[in-house]
C-alpha cells in the first residue's frame, strides 16, 4: 500500500495582517497538495490552515487536523475551532504549543503562509528537526520575515528552505524534495531489513 506524503500547512488563524490574496493562495496550496495525491495536515484551526483544508476538499483531497483540544466538544466550545474541513481530527490535548510540535513532527514537510508567532514556532520546530520547509512569500506576516530570521545568528545549522511566490510551484518543489528524501530513507531501510 502506498503511503501518501503528508504536507503541513502552517499560517495565521487570524488573517487581518495577511496579504489580500492570502485566502486564495492558501486554497490553491490545498488544491495542489490534493492534486499531487498528498495529505493536507493542519492545526485544525481557522484562517490559513482552514482555507488550505477547504482547497484540498475542492479536489476531493484528504485533510488531517491536529487540534489543541482534548475532545471535539472542547475543540468547538472552548477553542471555538471548525471541524467541517477535516476528514480526521486528532485531539492532542496539548494546547497550542504542544499541538504545534506534534503536528509539525507528524508531517513530511511544512509550508508557511503568512503567519504569526505560532507559525514562527512551527517553522522553528521544522527547521530544528530538519523537515523540508517551503515559504510562500508575499503573503505577509511570518512568511515575509523568515529570510531575515534565517540570516541571523544560529548554531551553524543550515537547512534548505524553499522560497516562492507561486503556490503551485512552491508545493511542486517541496514534494520533489520530500520524495527524494523518502527514496534515500527507503535505501537505508532496505539495508537495515534482515533477509
Amino acid at each position: 500500500m502506498k503511503i501518501n506524503l503528508k504536507i503541513a500547512v502552517s499560517g495565521a488563524a487570524v488573517m487581518g495582517h495577511c496579504s489580500s490574496d492570502a485566502i486564495e493562495k492558501a486554497r490553491e496550496v490545498g488544491r495542489e497538495i490534493a492534486r499531487l495525491k498528498c495529505v493536507t495536515v493542519t492545526g485544525a484551526t481557522t484562517g490559513v490552515p482552514y482555507y488550505s483544508a477547504l482547497g484540498a476538499k475542492e479536489l476531493k483531497g484528504y485533510s488531517v487536523g491536529f487540534s489543541p483540544a482534548t475532545s471535539e466538544k472542547s475543540h468547538l466550545k472552548s477553542y471555538r475551532l471548525p471541524v467541517d474541513a477535516f476528514d480526521v481530527i486528532i485531539y492532542t490535548g496539548a494546547d497550542y504549543v504542544g499541538r504545534n510540535v506534534i503536528m509539525t513532527k507528524s508531517a513530511d514537510g511544512v509550508i508557511i503562509i503568512c503567519g504569526r508567532m505560532g507559525t514562527l514556532h512551527e517553522f522553528a520546530t521544522a527547521f530544528e528537526i530538519e523537515k523540508p520547509i517551503a515559504v510562500l512569500e508575499g503573503t505577509g506576516g511570518t512568511a515575509d520575515r523568515i529570510r531575515y530570521i534565517m540570516d541571523g545568528p544560529s548554531r551553524g545549522l543550515k537547512r534548505e528552505v524553499i522560497f516562492d511566490t507561486d503556490p503551485k510551484r512552491l508545493v511542486d518543489r517541496l514534494v520533489k524534495i520530500i520524495s527524494k528524501t523518502k527514496r534515500d530513507n527507503d535505501k537505508i531501510d532496505k539495508q537495515l531489513t534482515p533477509e
